[in-house]
């Protein structure tokens, strides 16, 4: 998947999410996804904003998970997922990238 179909695929996703009251940022070689959860409709942009998570990774890892390929906590483990800020934020996340 590119930069903008991940993006297109997060904001269909994001659209049927709860407010959270926080925002999610995901930063990927080839740039970043940004949703922001805090408001009445989320918005989902590829503008670099403060978030209250942050998930560096790469599109690939990102889509091996998505399709059930590979095992988020094991990419966490072993680096290929790294987590900044809020935790328990990053864990509501396979409901938006589903």
């Amino acid at each position: 998947m590119t930069l903008a179909e991940i993006t297109e695929l997060f904001a269909k996703t994001a659209e049927r999410a709860p407010s959270l009251g926080k925002s999610i940022k995901f930063v990927f070689d080839e740039g970043i996804v940004h949703i922001d959860l805090t408001g009445a409709h989320t918005v989902v942009s590829n503008e670099d904003k403060a978030a209250d998570c942050t998930i560096t990774t790469t599109l690939d890892t990102l889509n091996r998970i998505r399709k059930g390929e590979a095992n988020a906590m094991m990419a966490i483990a072993s680096g290929k997922v790294k987590i900044k800020g809020d935790v328990g934020l990053a864990l509501q996340i396979p409901s938006l990238i589903a």
